[in-house]
């Protein structure tokens, strides 16, 4: 397990991405697939929201999140007019339940602002969709010392538009970052710009 002692002190800057490295994407869709289910059920009366909520999350734990619409209406009957609800409810939902960050990465993500350095958020996807998620993921106070980027604002990972614009607008030289991912695109988009990574799998082990 690497903690964040083990790092270089020499270090000033970390960026994190979002999903599966804050905080477990499942913990978001599992959510907002609920809603859906209880919304359907309003709507129609069939099928139940338990019944479709459980066919959602086996659907999505066996298949993934592709496609998950389609599914559901093969199974169920549901109308196409439901897809724009469904999609929507990605960009809107108001959960539950708040999104807890691994404890593992909690722990890190205080000791790097014990430490007074830098922490920024670089993360792909839709802007309003990530946007949704971390305005309802519990920061612990961590909020007021995250620096938030949509890369598609910019130009997506593996680019390196939203890294140079970092560099320029906070005064950084690549030595001074590290950044933390568990994807491919990250592992290529700190290999183009030139700066060390750590896969989140090493802490969270």
């Amino acid at each position: 397990m690497l903690s964040y002692a083990d790092l270089d002190p020499r270090k000033k800057a970390f960026i994190f991405e979002l999903d599966n490295v804050i905080y477990p994407e499942k913990d978001y869709l599992l959510q907002v697939y609920y809603l859906f289910a209880n919304f359907i059920e309003f709507a129609e009366t069939f099928p139940s929201g338990k019944d479709l909520t459980d066919f959602l999350k086996m659907a999505y734990e066996h298949h993934g999140a592709q496609g998950l619409f389609d599914r559901a209406k093969e199974a169920f009957g549901l109308e196409e007019k439901y897809r724009e609800n469904f999609n929507k409810l990605h960009y809107t939902a108001r959960l539950p339940l708040k999104l807890l960050i691994f404890d593992k990465i909690l722990t890190f993500l205080q000791e790097i602002i014990v430490d007074r350095k830098q922490l920024f958020l670089v993360t792909n996807g839709d802007p309003e969709v990530q946007l949704n998620k971390v305005r309802q993921i519990e920061w612990n106070g961590l909020e007021n010392y995250l620096t938030v980027y949509f890369a598609q604002e910019i130009k997506p990972k593996p680019q390196t538009d939203t890294l140079e614009y970092i560099l320029n607008q906070h005064l950084l030289h690549r030595k001074d970052i590290v950044i933390i991912g568990e994807s491919e695109i990250d592992q290529e988009f700190a290999k183009a710009g030139g700066i060390d990574f750590i896969s989140v799998f090493d802490i969270l082990q």
